[in-house]
């Protein structure tokens, strides 16, 4: 124990450089120097090697100073594979729980602006660290979260007794909140979302905040929504912060997409088409706010986007309330061809979408935003009179 609270200058550094970034605020500066991650992580543990671009095994035992200096770096660590069932030191098939980067961290407990004495619910225990950092911040005995893995929450609970910190660790589901401690001041989620449960929203007080990462199945990518509880209790709204990546909810994980369900034959079998979009135009990374928006635009949607071979790339939509499907084949030097079939044009959706989002200055995250009520999610642009429905 003693170890694990000693300051480091790995983890002196990585405080100057969150800091530096915005990342870390003056606020919840004594929370990061009281409240190290090393006092949560498994002796065994997969970073994501940023030079390698994978996750490698590290072993606290067999190489103490390779697995500190993962510790006190600004990467994400998977700290369980295959929602357990993974044996062995390789990295598994599927990351199922993590310990985020600090920076994403910190970033999202700014965003709660929380107060001493307020009570929290956190959904998502994971390691334990982020409720050890809340809990030091409000107060002991005021925080509690919830955690889906039986495993995984009585190793966070262990952790954090382990550490002296008095949070209440519920295994359970989430989605449902713990209403047994309600009403709460602030509600955060430390797992990606497909859809809002409106329990949140009646276990938070009026004027209480939410900071929930959001997405849809266009993508695996999440943006960080900040809610404010109306004054009468019954929504919840505001705008997004900015772009991130969560393993999701395990409720509302994707089920796998078969092409051969969808396209049982060949593209002949659409509708042939052209676009004047251009690969750079409609293909970018997972964070940017294209794909964000394509997601909010184009409902029960999933893009993939298949490797480039000889010059040509496809990217194929797929309806996820029915079969309807769409391929786009961007190729160099030459117009795009599109194939659509289905009851939804996918393609003319997605056509429609980027043109939307051109048309009014190609908005950023934060522009965006989101409201929650009783009877579900709407979307909006610079304010909730721009709503549509989810």
């Amino acid at each position: 124990m003693a170890d694990a609270h000693q300051e480091r200058p790995g983890r002196s550094g990585l405080g100057r450089a969150l800091m530096s970034a915005g990342a870390l605020c003056a606020d919840w500066a004594p929370a990061y120097a009281a409240v190290p991650r090393t006092a949560f992580l498994p002796d065994l543990m997969w970073p994501w090697d940023m030079r390698a671009g994978t996750s490698v095994p590290v072993s606290r035992t067999d190489d103490p100073e390779a697995w500190r200096a993962y510790a006190d770096a600004d990467c994400p660590i998977v700290t369980q594979w295959d929602d357990g069932a993974h044996t062995g030191t390789a990295p598994g098939r599927v990351a199922t729980s993590s310990a985020s980067m600090p920076s994403v961290v910190f970033r999202m407990l700014r965003d709660l602006d929380v107060r001493r004495g307020h009570r929290v619910l956190e959904i998502g225990t994971g390691t334990g660290w982020n409720a050890g950092l809340l809990a030091h911040r409000v107060g002991w005995g005021n925080v509690v979260t919830v955690e889906v893995d039986g495993a995984v929450a009585t190793a966070a609970r262990a952790a954090l007794q382990r550490f002296g910190s008095p949070v209440e660790v519920v295994h359970g589901d989430g989605f449902e909140g713990h209403p047994a401690g309600a009403p709460y001041d602030r509600v955060v989620a430390t797992c990606g979302l497909r859809a809002l449960p409106h329990a949140w929203v009646a276990q938070c007080r009026p004027g209480g905040v939410m900071v929930v990462p959001w997405g849809t199945h266009f993508g695996n990518g999440d943006a960080v929504a900040r809610l404010v509880v109306s004054d009468d209790g019954r929504s919840a709204s505001g705008r997004f912060t900015g772009p991130v990546e969560f393993m999701k909810l395990r409720a509302q994980r994707l089920p796998r997409v078969v092409h051969r369900d969808h396209v049982p034959g060949s593209v002949a079998d659409g509708d042939e088409s052209a676009t004047s979009v251009a690969e750079d135009e409609f293909v970018v990374g997972p964070f940017d706010v294209l794909r964000f928006v394509l997601g909010l635009r184009v409902p029960q949607c999933l893009q993939v986007v298949a490797a480039k071979e000889d010059g040509a790339r496809p990217v194929w939509l797929y309806g996820l309330g029915d079969r309807s499907w769409a391929c786009v084949q961007f190729r160099e030097g030459r117009a795009a061809r599109v194939w659509q079939h289905g009851d939804r044009r996918l393609w003319d959706e997605a056509e429609a979408a980027l043109r939307w989002w051109t048309e009014r200055g190609r908005p950023a995250h934060d522009r965006f935003g989101l409201t929650l009520g009783a009877d579900g999610a709407r979307a909006w642009l610079e304010h909730p009179g721009n709503a549509w429905r989810l």
